[in-house]
């Protein structure tokens, strides 16, 4: 292919992309714009909508909180409970120690196994 076929090719190219180019700016401009009776309804159903996410955004917020607060009390009802299990752990284990410590007195069968 010589220089000329390639450019005389590129020129048939660019002129048929240029009709194309000008149907879409007409399509662009063919969008109407609403009436004025028919953008008040819009406008208030926009307004509901906003109003309505508002009050979810806040009851969202609440249960935020909610849950947070609830969080915190189990987890200082589990630091609760891991001290009580600490504490019961050691009075079994002293309790163990004296009952061991009776039997040997005693000299008598042991009743732990």
């Amino acid at each position: 292919m010589k220089g000329g076929d390639v450019m005389k090719k590129v020129a048939r190219k660019v002129k048929k992309a240029k009709p194309k180019a000008k149907k879409v700016a007409k399509a662009k401009a063919v969008v109407k714009k609403p009436k004025k009776d028919e953008v008040a309804p819009l406008k208030q159903q926009l307004a509901r909508v906003k109003r309505e996410s508002n009050a979810k955004q806040v009851e969202l917020n609440r249960l935020k909180e909610e849950v947070e607060y609830k969080n915190r009390q189990l987890a200082s009802k589990d630091v609760d409970i891991e001290s009580y299990k600490r504490m019961t752990d050691e009075k079994i284990f002293q309790l163990e120690a004296k009952v061991k410590e009776l039997e040997a007195k005693l000299g008598g069968p042991s009743f732990t196994s």
